[in-house]
């Protein structure tokens, strides 16, 4: 079982690059905001940045930082894929359980703040997206869930540059996995 860590900041590309590698390799798929969303869902409240980071803060102080990683580590084990993609990695609780699997392998992708302002306003993941400003983008990218970012994809095996087209992108996520898988 190869597992596959894949860091970035906001917009960068970590979605994309998780779908290509479910889609191509047949991956599993998990993201550290599952969880978070499966609960917003479910108490019927709206899915935003700002009520993921809520959420995600009150689990982190009443059940523990490494949380969220402990979930994540339980749904791995249960998993029988091949290749196991884990997305949205932001802090060094995230990677504590992740490092313990003998084949985990952090990719971190990166792009440029404009470059990533322009892809977070068209793919409207949150319900808040679409009324995003640049100022807006620059506060998001300043608060605890990506600050802390930085730091952890200098731990990065893999560093890819995503300012350019898809093609380029998916190009160096297959030479990761060709070097990962040993080809």
């Amino acid at each position: 079982m190869i597992i596959i860590g894949i860091i970035g900041l906001l917009s960068s590309g970590k979605g994309t690059a998780a779908e290509y590698l479910v889609n191509k390799y047949k991956a599993s798929h998990y993201g550290f905001s599952d969880a978070l969303r499966d609960i917003l869902q479910r108490l019927y409240i709206e899915e935003n940045r700002q009520n993921l980071q809520n959420l995600s803060t009150l689990l982190r102080q009443e059940f523990g930082e490494d949380t969220l990683a402990r979930t994540m580590a339980q749904d791995i084990k249960n998993d029988k894929a091949d290749i196991i993609v884990v997305e949205g990695i932001r802090r060094e609780a995230d990677l504590k359980y992740l490092t313990d699997f003998p084949h985990f392998h952090l990719i971190s992708i990166d792009a440029d703040l404009e470059t990533r302002y322009e892809r977070l306003t068209k793919r409207l993941q949150n319900a808040d997206d679409a009324k995003k400003t640049m100022g807006d983008f620059i506060k998001d990218n300043q608060k605890e869930t990506e600050v802390l970012i930085p730091p952890l994809m200098l731990k990065a095996e893999f560093h890819i540059n995503n300012n350019g087209s898809e093609a380029e992108l998916y190009a160096q996520l297959d030479e990761a996995i060709e070097k990962i898988q040993g080809k």
